[in-house]
């Protein structure tokens, strides 16, 4: 079978690592800049839909006073094309976004992490504030399921980020 490629487990192993690579590098910028604003980590399997939605509609409304990030235990190869369809209805592009892999690094960083239904593969870190919120999952899901993932999505970040703020005030 000359000259075929074939994808190996070496791929997908250097995949992997160039995923965890890049939040790496995000959570380096972010210790390197001294932020004083919170941080959030939205975490769930596949960091495909949740999560990427939760990021996004962070990082609109917040408007710069929170650092965002969003992981996966089990990355996807790409973002569900009905969170991108419905996000942009909202006016918000999550398109160009990658699922990546959580890491201790970023999560060390984090004052909130918020995890959807990533049960054990999320991970535990001593003195953190950890919210859980039960979301189904988009996968696989009519859009319109998926339209109403998005809005109850909207209305717990909209909380979530009235909550720090308050805090950051007082």
């Amino acid at each position: 079978m000359s000259g075929s490629t074939v994808p190996t487990n070496h791929d997908a192993s250097r995949d992997r690592a160039e995923r965890r690579a890049s939040v790496l590098d995000d959570a380096a910028v972010m210790n390197r800049s001294g932020s004083s604003r919170p941080t959030v980590v939205f975490l769930c399997v596949q960091n495909a839909g949740r999560s990427q939605m939760a990021a996004g509609f962070m990082r609109q409304l917040a408007r710069g006073r929170v650092d965002v990030f969003s992981g996966g235990s089990e990355p996807a190869d790409e973002v569900n094309p009905l969170a991108v369809a419905v996000m942009a209805e909202r006016g918000i592009d999550v398109g160009a976004e990658r699922p990546r892999p959580w890491t201790i690094e970023t999560l060390a960083a984090a004052d909130v992490i918020v995890t959807m239904g990533c049960g054990d593969a999320c991970p535990v870190l001593p003195g953190k504030r950890y919210i859980d919120w039960e979301i189904d999952d988009p996968a696989g899901q009519p859009i319109e399921k998926v339209r109403a993932i998005r809005d109850e999505i909207e209305r717990r970040v909209t909380a979530l980020l009235a909550d720090l703020l308050r805090n950051e005030v007082s």
